[in-house]
C-alpha cells in the first residue's frame, strides 16, 4: 500500500530529518522550483536503480499534483524498491501554502 503524505507530515519529516523528497517532476519543473532538499529523479527516465540511498530515511515521492508521483510509487514497489509514500497535494499544495521553495 502507498500512503498518501499531507503537508504537514512531509513538512514534519524534513525537519525531524526522517524524510527524503524525491521530486519526480521533469527537469524544467524541477529548476523552477522545489521543496527544499528534494532530489530530482524525473518519472519520464525514472532509473529506480538510481533512488538515493535514503540513510535510514523514509523515501516520499513528489510531484505537481500527486498523479506522477503515486504512479512512481507504484512501478517501484512492483519491482521491489521499498518506497510506500507520496506526497499526495505535491508542490502545488507546498507553494500554494506559502511553504520555502528552491530555486536553481
Amino acid at each position: 500500500m502507498i500512503s498518501n503524505l499531507d503537508r504537514g507530515e512531509v513538512k514534519a519529516g524534513l525537519a525531524n530529518g526522517t524524510l527524503l523528497v524525491v521530486d519526480v517532476r521533469e527537469p524544467h519543473e524541477y529548476a523552477q522550483g522545489r521543496i527544499p532538499g528534494a532530489v530530482s529523479r524525473p518519472l519520464s527516465r525514472l532509473d529506480l536503480s538510481d533512488i538515493p540511498e535514503a540513510a535510514g530515511k523514509r523515501i516520499v515521492l513528489s510531484c505537481v499534483a500527486g498523479v506522477r508521483s503515486m504512479q512512481a510509487a507504484m512501478v517501484a514497489r512492483s519491482q521491489g524498491v521499498p518506497v510506500d509514500a507520496h506526497y499526495a497535494g505535491g508542490f502545488r499544495d507546498w507553494i500554494m501554502a506559502g511553504e520555502a521553495v528552491e530555486r536553481d
